[in-house]
């Protein structure tokens, strides 16, 4: 999960937030493939490196729809009614 302590958030703070606006899904997906490939730079090329890399991403989409997306939804549930 992205929940990592405060000191270990120091690392990577700074740089990222220089990023000021991600304008397009491309876009998005362009700097998550970098730091995906940046984060392979130091491991073994074998399937549980892979592995972690692919999931961490799967963490992290999972984590944001549940923080997101999902109380979208529900919010549109409540302002729209459930579906019979």
């Amino acid at each position: 999960m992205p929940y990592i302590k405060s000191d270990r958030r120091l690392l990577y703070d700074p740089k990222i937030n220089q990023i000021q606006e991600i304008k397009t899904k491309g876009d998005l997906e362009y700097c998550v493939y970098k730091l995906m490939k940046i984060f392979m730079k130091t491991r073994e090329f074998r399937y549980s490196s892979l592995h972690d890399c692919v999931y961490a991403i799967q963490h992290c989409t999972d984590e944001f729809r549940r923080n997101y997306l999902d109380k979208r939804e529900d919010e549109a549930k409540k302002n729209n009614g459930d579906v019979e």
